[in-house]
């Protein structure tokens, strides 16, 4: 048997009993693996339906180019129905997506505009408001529209909730799904609760958005909004998809968690599975005592952890952001390792000869420079030298004119790596400051922590 293209082989995704990583809830935990779409995401479902459904009411014409607003997983089941079906497409996005999402798009010939993350979605610049502003200048051209357009909804009505519903032979007790345009947890919730309304519908939010709080009292309220990490779910406005009278708990997860839980996935589930993902694990987890064991759980795994290598699969961005403990050695070790010795500095007022005087009474190569006793800059056996070669009468001026660029500050957590990194010729050391005094750390002292 073969399929007549690549578009048939949406849908009838597989469903795994998840085991290690919720031996703690008594529930069967079902994962619905969307990641077997061709375009490895949950988003080609409705991608498919929207154009079809456009085609049908004569929005989308032959030869028209989709103009869309996509994190990256609408855009790749959009670019792969566009050249099955052959049309062009533009894609907004925001610069919170990783880089990875952006070459997969433009691997299907997309264009794809970057836009700001952080400007309300009325701002010109957002990327709601540059794909409509496309969608007017650019000729026979459609938005699809994926927040408000119900096709996208009706695509998991039609066909993502009855696989659920025929692969757990009617026994699912929740379902939990992110929720972003709030199609697909929405469209299989309706579907679901007409075949039993008893089936809780719990949807994953993050802190950033205003879906939890609209949910419980009604009120949209701008302050719950502010910059998020997690991509895929979450919103600052409330889209037509997202309906929430069918959705009966929102539990928000925070973006570390949603982070750890995304490697988690993968480390005990062996399932390489994306962001929201994580998040939906977590809040599953978060929920674990009001689950009873007769409960069958279906997670929605959305998309494909091969987007996020430069984010929740990176040790280092993990790192950055503070969700990472780092295991290796710190500033902090460094300098409990080596001798502690008083760090000399020198005004930047005193003069050349007093910088001489100073390395050579002191054996030392370099100085930080001071002034008013804040770190200005450095001065090095090297600069000096150059100094006097120039103009030997300069042993008589201060030090401030000769003072080079300050050796780079770090904190007590900045790991041995980065801080070796740092130091090179132009940087031999950098500084530390630990509890109000300054420090030095030195490629001796380097070694000698390795070493020790």
């Amino acid at each position: 048997m073969w399929y007549n293209n690549i578009l048939e082989t949406i849908g009838n995704t597989p469903m795994v009993k998840l085991n290690t990583i919720t031996k703690d809830i008594p529930a069967t935990v079902l994962a619905k693996i969307e990641t077997t779409n061709p375009g490895n995401s949950i988003k080609d479902r409705m991608a498919l339906k929207m154009i079809e459904d456009a085609e049908k009411s004569g929005l989308l014409k032959p030869g028209g180019t989709i103009i869309e607003g996509t994190s990256g997983n609408t855009g790749m089941g959009l670019a792969i129905a566009a050249v099955i079906k052959g049309y062009k497409c533009i894609f907004t996005s925001t610069d919170k997506q990783s880089k990875e999402k952006f070459d997969a798009l433009r691997a299907f010939g997309a264009e794809v505009i970057v836009c700001p993350t952080n400007v309300d979605p009325e701002d010109p610049r957002s990327y709601y408001s540059v794909s409509s502003r496309l969608e007017k200048e650019v000729p026979n051209s459609w938005k699809p529209n994926q927040y408000d357009n119900l096709s996208n909804s009706q695509a998991h009505y039609e066909q993502t909730a009855p696989e659920i519903w025929e692969q757990t032979e009617g026994k699912i007790t929740h379902l939990v799904a992110g929720v972003g345009t709030g199609g697909t947890i929405s469209g299989i919730a309706r579907y679901l609760k007409e075949k039993n309304p008893n089936i809780k519908i719990i949807g994953i939010d993050t802190y950033g958005s205003v879906f939890k709080k609209y949910k419980e009292t009604g009120i949209f309220d701008k302050d719950e909004i502010y910059p998020y990490i997690t991509e895929g779910i979450g919103e600052d406005f409330l889209p037509n998809n997202v309906d929430f009278s069918l959705i009966d708990h929102f539990e928000k997860v925070t973006d570390k968690d949603a982070a750890l839980m995304t490697r988690e996935v993968a480390l005990k589930e062996g399932i390489f599975a994306g962001n929201s993902t994580g998040s939906a694990v977590a809040g599953v987890l978060q929920l674990k005592d009001t689950f009873k064991a007769d409960d069958v759980v279906v997670i929605i795994f959305p998309d494909h952890g091969s987007r996020y290598m430069a984010k929740m699969y990176n040790e280092d961005w993990l790192r950055e952001r503070g969700f990472l403990k780092d295991e290796k050695l710190t500033a902090h070790d460094i300098i409990k390792k080596k001798e502690r010795q008083e760090i000399i500095t020198i005004d930047c007022d005193k003069s050349v000869l007093e910088a001489i005087n100073t390395i050579k009474s002191l054996n030392i190569s370099q100085i930080p420079v001071t002034q008013k006793g804040m770190v200005i800059g450095k001065i090095t056996e090297s600069d000096i030298l150059d100094a006097l070669l120039e103009n030997p009468s300069i042993k008589s001026q201060p030090i401030k004119s000769i003072t080079t660029t300050p050796f780079p500050f770090v904190d007590l957590n900045t790991s041995i790596d980065k801080i070796s990194a740092m130091i090179n010729k132009d940087n031999i050391a950098v500084l530390v400051e630990d509890q109000g005094n300054i420090e030095i750390i030195t490629q001796y002292d380097i070694i000698n922590a390795i070493s020790g």
